[in-house]
């Protein structure tokens, strides 16, 4: 039976979607419990907040092969719900996620990518986000609150197992140097992303500052690669 540890249907979901033959769920591994054991490598699930579990990453990596898997929904309906449970409302939210959105959670544990015993897999999916009335809400959602998310079908899987497979996230046409406004124009990154990147970036030694061009910093890639 695969454990139920107060998880969202996400969470769950993913767990039962990765499982294979033999896995064991919820074991106890040097003082933390593991979603799943797979012989001699752990698997950990994280829908949101790494930096919940920087503590636990670190200090499992250290004896053990530790994949992460962070799952960002590639299209989204919005499904609300009364008070009373009963759905009123459904429709398709306009934003589409992208691998790099993980970079809004990978700020907290940068330098773990550089770890041979760690990796992140980055599982693109279509979801349900379920809203509910009630107190909570947020006031950009006018009073709903996310209650749930759930799973309907995974889309695609991307791994990135050392530092080096962060450079895909750098576009063929970013001058050099280069700014973070450079590359979210680039890119077509949103500029809050695109700072986060660079900040991951340079905690893998992948890019490292080279001045300043009025008041922004600019980066150039590392001269080792």
């Amino acid at each position: 039976m695969i454990g139920l540890l107060r998880e969202t249907s996400l969470h769950a979901s993913l767990k039962q979607w990765i499982a294979q033959p033999g896995d064991q769920f919820e074991v106890k591994v040097d003082g933390y419990v593991i979603d799943i054991q797979r012989d001699e490598i752990l698997i950990e699930i994280q829908t949101r907040n790494f930096a919940a579990m920087k503590r636990k990453l670190f200090a499992l990596v250290e004896k053990h092969p530790v994949r992460l898997l962070y799952p960002i929904a590639q299209e989204k309906h919005i499904v609300r719900l009364s008070k009373q449970g009963k759905e009123i409302g459904r429709r398709k939210s306009p934003k589409h996620g992208k691998v790099e959105m993980v970079f809004g959670e990978l700020v907290s544990i940068p330098e773990l990518m550089a770890h041979p015993n760690f990796s992140l897999e980055v599982i693109l999916t279509q979801e349900e986000e379920i809203q509910q009335e009630g107190r909570g809400g947020s006031w950009r959602r006018k009073g709903w609150r996310i209650h749930d998310r759930r799973l309907v079908k995974v889309m695609d899987r991307v791994v990135l197992a050392e530092p080096s497979d962060f450079l895909q996230f750098l576009p063929p046409t970013l001058p050099q140097p280069f700014t973070n406004r450079d590359l979210a124009n680039a890119g077509r990154y949103p500029l809050y992303l695109a700072q986060k990147m660079t900040y991951c970036l340079r905690r893998m030694g992948l890019v490292e500052a080279a001045g300043k061009r009025r008041r922004a910093v600019v980066y150039v890639r590392s001269a080792s690669l």
